[in-house]
């Protein structure tokens, strides 16, 4: 191989390695407001399913949906024992907290918690969230992994209200503000009644 083909390559490889850097960099999730609602106090059940609540013989209003993903780095590496939280207004728009009236509907959680497993991966049960005035539905996260820590929403595609949420429009990049529309569906197992929705966590 000429020596001027070799630096060619060379370049290349180099430029091809920057582009691959510069992908990486350009899928971290977007940050996104803590908001008013995040719990002041850990809730004595917090656990990964939002649908019951210990101590109270009853399920939740709403479509029930197994969201689920995986939390990697800006490698794509997986991030073990990441803490992962989530909280959302109830079927009815009100959110478990004092200052919205403690929520509506006592069989559903309003906030849980879990932990990445060794590939990255955590799972929830929970509801598709609803709008209420000013807000399309979404879903607050957070994200913690020892000094590193993500707060962001999720939101539904399809939704028409996606449009006129201010929050989610303030991303400028339309990349960026897309990767936290995700869909909630049907599941491909005729068996299973909830919505299936993933989402994936990529944390700078």
């Amino acid at each position: 191989m000429s020596l001027s083909r070799r630096i060619f390559l060379t370049g290349f490889s180099g430029l091809a390695l920057c582009s691959i850097a510069s992908m990486a960099r350009a899928r971290v999730t977007p940050w996104q407001s803590l908001g008013p609602f995040y719990p002041q106090k850990q809730p004595v059940d917090s656990d990964a399913d939002l649908t019951f609540v210990d101590g109270k013989d009853g399920q939740a209003t709403g479509q029930f949906t197994r969201l689920s993903g995986r939390v990697t780095d800006q490698s794509g590496g997986p991030i073990k024992n990441a803490r992962v939280e989530i909280w959302q207004c109830d079927a009815f728009g009100a959110y478990h907290h004092p200052r919205d009236g403690g929520g509506l509907d006592p069989f559903f959680q309003g906030y849980g918690q879990t932990t990445t497993d060794d590939d990255g991966n955590y799972r929830f049960k929970t509801i598709k969230p609803v709008s209420y005035p000013g807000r399309a539905p979404h879903i607050h996260m957070k994200v913690i992994d020892g000094s590193r820590e993500l707060v962001t929403q999720i939101y539904v595609r399809g939704e028409s209200a996606n449009k006129g949420d201010f929050l989610l429009n303030a991303i400028r990049s339309e990349q960026s503000r897309q990767s936290l529309v995700i869909a909630f569906e049907a599941s491909m197992d005729p068996t299973e009644f909830e919505l299936v929705a993933r989402f994936d966590p990529v944390l700078g």
